[in-house]
């Protein structure tokens, strides 16, 4: 799974959250019970959530559809090896 993880909401849901990237679902790939959801941003970038697969299933995610990934973080770490 990837190392840039989000939390993935669908567009429409209120959070006061404000850290908020609107993208499109670029792909998802499942691994039992975890699943990756890649995100290019309206600015190009790309951002990847590691979130249930129930999750996915619930909120109906697919490859096209248009989502917010809302970032909540208390600390960010960078390692350089």
């Amino acid at each position: 799974m990837g190392s840039n993880t989000a939390v993935l909401v669908v567009v429409g849901m209120e959070l006061s959250a404000r850290n908020r990237l609107d993208g499109t679902v670029q792909s998802i790939e499942t691994d039992g019970i975890m699943a990756e959801v890649t995100i290019e941003t309206t600015g190009g970038q790309t951002v990847t959530a590691v979130i249930t697969t129930s999750s996915v299933e619930r909120l109906g995610i697919a490859e096209g559809n248009e989502v917010n990934a809302v970032i909540k973080a208390t600390e960010v770490m960078v390692e350089n090896e």
